[in-house]
């Protein structure tokens, strides 16, 4: 069944604040197996120019889809025994670092048929508790067999 294309502009919430910790910047650099010490070192951060410890370029993917509401609406028509990850980017303002606290609002921008399969694309705008934009995550799930 073709995913519902009312769904195309729909916006979440904001999500809850989401507080940055070194502990959970190192677990993630570590499960990904980036040891570069700007993740997992202050000091060394911090000569680098950073107040504190960053995240690696991936790391908003573990908070940024607040659009999980939105995608387990059943009026979408979302089936995620069926779902694989197609792709993701990341467009930064600035490095997200320790002692952030971030939220996401997360927009559907696409969804469109390519064979049997259904594509949808998600923007998810990270920002601080305090407005300033952080960065803009893109990610698009694909369901497959989901168009035929």
């Amino acid at each position: 069944m073709a995913l519902n294309r009312d769904f195309v502009g729909r916006a979440s919430a904001p999500s809850a604040p989401y507080e940055v910790s070194r502990v959970k910047i190192k677990e993630f650099a570590t499960a990904i197996g980036d040891n570069n010490p700007i993740y997992h070192d202050r000091e060394a951060a911090q000569a680098a120019g950073h107040p504190d410890v960053i995240a690696p370029p991936t790391f908003p993917i573990v908070f940024s889809l607040s659009g999980g509401a939105i995608l387990a609406d059943p009026e979408l028509g979302l089936n995620f025994a069926m779902v694989v990850h197609g792709e993701q980017r990341f467009e930064y303002r600035r490095p997200v670092h320790a002692g952030d606290e971030l939220v996401s609002v997360s927009t559907v921008t696409d969804i469109r048929s390519v064979g049997r399969n259904e594509f949808i694309t998600v923007r998810s705008d990270v920002t601080t508790v305090e407005g300033e934009l952080v960065c803009t995550t893109y990610n698009t799930i694909v369901e497959r067999g989901g168009a035929g």
